[in-house]
């Protein structure tokens, strides 16, 4: 049974769809202040498939998550004590605590270090307006930070894409797999360890 393959195909047409972009802006401001999902998902096939579109997708995912960010901001600042225990029943206790301490020890650049790396950059963005950080530092720190993520995807796997994609796909399957084979070793780990 072939179900990463088919799977490629219906993300690669999705890519190219004429709303493709209204998509991944929705996804970029909901991913920096409440959904689980990161963009990149999403922007890596879309440029992919339309590399001459890269740098504007990238556009797109940049001002849409710092956006977001700023719902995450004004989540923390106004709402942090009615949000703490949703974010903790969702499995993000830990990561919540290590991004204060986090913001205690480096202040603003932890804003642009979450932005880039894979932490949940909404941890980061609802810390930040609960933490009263000064707003536009936030921004700036923001727009530096997603800014080089997701121009160095977009601009990566658009330059790459067109000359891998059609080398890629009979090993999708194979991929698909090992990728499962990975989350469930990560998780066993994790759970050893806990």
């Amino acid at each position: 049974m072939k179900l990463f393959e088919p799977l490629y195909d219906r993300v690669m047409l999705w890519s190219r769809h004429r709303h493709a972009p209204r998509y991944l802006a929705a996804l970029s401001f909901a991913e920096s202040s409440f959904f689980p999902v990161p963009p990149d998902v999403m922007l890596a096939p879309m440029a992919a498939a339309r590399p001459e579109c890269s740098v504007r997708f990238a556009f797109i995912t940049t001002l849409f998550s710092v956006l977001g960010g700023l719902l995450g901001y004004l989540i923390g600042w106004f709402a942090f004590g009615l949000v703490e225990p949703w974010v903790i029943s969702a499995g993000y206790g830990e990561r919540l605590d290590m991004a204060q301490a986090w913001f205690d020890t480096w202040g603003v650049w932890v804003v642009l270090i979450a932005g880039f790396s894979p932490i949940p950059y909404k941890l980061f963005t609802i810390t930040a307006g609960a933490l009263s950080m000064a707003l536009l530092p936030f921004v700036i720190a923001s727009f530096i930070g997603r800014g080089a993520r997701f121009f160095a995807v977009a601009l990566l796997v658009g330059w790459l894409g067109p000359r891998v994609e059609h080398k890629l796909r009979p090993y999708m399957e194979w991929l698909g797999w090992l990728t499962v084979l990975l989350l469930v070793v990560a998780a066993v780990i994790y759970q050893l360890q806990g």
